[in-house]
């Protein structure tokens, strides 16, 4: 069996322009980053903005397992099965980041024959915007440390530096640091840390803002820090945010590839979904509703994180609304909710799946609470037995949601057909969506809301931290949505709790704002915005043959 490099590096790629010429998008629009890439100019997106949309297909999950649920791989194949049944359609996706390209994750470019290609450059440095993220992100850092060593004229506390550096990369060693040590000359010293670039402000704002003067606008009304006396200091107090947006003009225009059979896909941005919002940028999900009669996108980890972020933050903030969502499962990870060892999952245990397929129930009742057509999609494996998917298929019609089977990994489009009618019969469903929880709210009544709605909570606990953080945050303002950082492994914030827990609480020990983006983050549990690598990384079994030929990536 071929590994998933072997499948893309064995694939027939069509020169882009051709790519973009299936979308009526002439050479003039593109700026080539090689054959097989492009971005889409400013030119041509201003001149979209008046075209008809299409509709927004969103593309979600069952919390993640060990076993894998393949939730891009499905998107991708949903994607390449569309002009089967003689649909325009064109897929919407985050960039991957390097932290688990060489971490335990892997990378974000689908699997089998249901992949974006050129996958090596997609996974590892595209065309660049992680580095122009970095850079953008670092620059202010660097201007704090320069203006306490200038004299400090803002008088900014250093003990109240919010604004961290980033990496995008798995480094544990990096969360906490101690930097301007050396002597006078080499800084004032304080405490600093690190997170990975993925999580970082800069990364949502690129995702979230319309267009360069939004851009600005945003990176401006970032918070980095209080003063002696507990006023705010944003980076425009610091003038930082006409470098920040020279770094970023070139990597707010989305990114166009094709997937292995040819079909168009566009990469843009990619913050995760347990420490960030987990979805690409606005521009590129706006930008394929012009381009098509479908756009297909996707949220990252479980639908308790990304798709309620999508919903809550992305769709509220830039006018967005989903004409049906994809929930992903596998009878698997189903199994492994039920308790079944990832080692014994090939074997049949429907007693274990139905214990663990509640887990399945309450993202399917979750995504319906906000009014949109749900498809569950099971991408199906070979071990998956008939009375197994029998046992789904019953399920999910108690429930009221369509029900298709994929086998996008092993036979690409055409293993997605039967999804892709489904999905389509869906977007003409009536759909009433609606975010669950208004703005207007408190910062608490909103990080309850969801806790209690999505995960099933029966309350949220707030440390005295988070306390003091709130009423801070409160006097700069509270009418922002909530992201909150959770395990993604759990519908709870502790990542054993395994199908569908309850009588359990939410403890929140930390609530930050995230002022240019527009909203606010509440972090849970043991969560960190900076993950470390695992025993034994992925890097160490990638490599470079003597001709240049990448091996082991995935």
């Amino acid at each position: 069996m071929l590994s998933d490099i072997e499948i893309a590096q064995g694939a027939k790629m069509l020169p882009i322009k051709e790519v973009a010429a299936s979308l009526n998008i002439s050479e003039d629009d593109l700026e080539f980053y090689g054959k097989y890439k492009a971005k889409l100019s400013e030119e041509y997106i201003a001149k979209m903005q008046g075209e008809k949309d299409g509709k927004l297909i969103l593309v979600t999950a069952i919390n993640p397992t060990p076993a894998g649920e393949g939730k891009t791989t499905t998107t991708v194949g949903l994607g390449q099965a569309m002009p089967l049944i003689n649909k325009k359609a064109i897929i919407a996706l985050r960039e991957p980041s390097l932290g688990p390209v060489f971490g335990i994750k892997g990378g974000a470019a689908g699997g089998g024959y249901a992949q974006v290609v050129p996958m090596e450059d997609i996974n590892l440095h595209f065309t660049g915007d992680m580095h122009a993220i970095t850079a953008a992100n670092n620059l202010p850092c660097a201007l704090i440390d320069n203006h306490l060593q200038q004299g400090n004229v803002l008088g900014i506390d250093q003990r109240r530096i919010l604004f961290k550096r980033c990496l995008d990369m798995n480094d544990r060693a990096l969360r906490y640091v101690n930097v301007g040590l050396g002597g006078k000359v080499n800084g004032i010293p304080r405490e600093d840390g690190f997170q990975i670039t993925v999580a970082s402000e800069v990364m949502a704002i690129l995702c979230l803002c319309s267009d360069a003067k939004d851009l600005k606008r945003r990176l401006g009304n970032i918070l980095v820090a209080y003063t002696y006396d507990g006023k705010p200091v944003f980076a425009r107090d610091l003038k930082a945010e006409g470098a920040m947006s020279a770094l970023l003009l070139d990597a707010i225009k989305p990114n166009l590839v094709q997937t292995l059979e040819n079909t168009p896909a566009i990469m843009h941005g990619g913050p995760f979904a347990n420490i960030a919002h987990g979805c690409n940028s606005v521009r590129a999900t706006k930008l394929g509703l012009k381009l098509a009669d479908y756009c297909i996108t996707e949220a990252g980890f479980g639908s308790d994180l990304g798709a309620e972020k999508f919903l809550d933050i992305k769709c509220r903030l830039a006018g967005l609304a989903p004409s049906a969502i994809v929930v992903v499962a596998t009878v698997r990870a189903l199994k492994y909710n039920g308790g079944v060892a990832k080692a014994d999952l090939v074997n049949e245990n429907v007693e274990a799946l139905k214990k663990g397929i509640v887990n399945l129930g309450a993202h399917i009742e979750n995504m319906k609470k906000f009014g949109v057509p749900v498809v569950v999609a099971i991408n199906r494996f070979h071990t998956d037995s008939d009375a197994e998917l029998k046992l789904i298929a019953d399920y999910c019609e108690a429930l009221g949601a369509d029900f298709a089977l994929s086998e996008v990994f092993s036979k690409g489009g055409e293993g997605g057909i039967e999804l892709a009618k489904k999905v389509v019969e869906a977007c003409e469903k009536p759909s009433n969506f609606a975010p669950i929880y208004d703005e207007k709210l408190t910062i608490k009544e909103k990080i309850s809301a969801i806790a209690t709605t999505i995960y099933g909570a029966d309350g949220v606990n707030f440390t005295a931290d988070a306390e003091k953080n709130i009423k801070e945050i409160e006097e700069l303002g509270r009418d922002m949505p909530v992201c909150i950082a959770k395990t993604q492994y759990s519908l709870s914030d502790n990542e054993k709790a395994l199908g569908r827990p309850t009588g359990f609480t939410i403890t929140v020990r930390e609530v930050k704002i995230s002022a240019g983006a527009g909203f606010i983050v509440a972090l849970t549990g043991s969560i960190m915005t900076m993950p470390g690598l695992p025993k034994v990384p992925a890097a160490n079994n990638i490599d470079v043959t003597e001709d240049g030929k990448i091996l082991g990536l995935f």
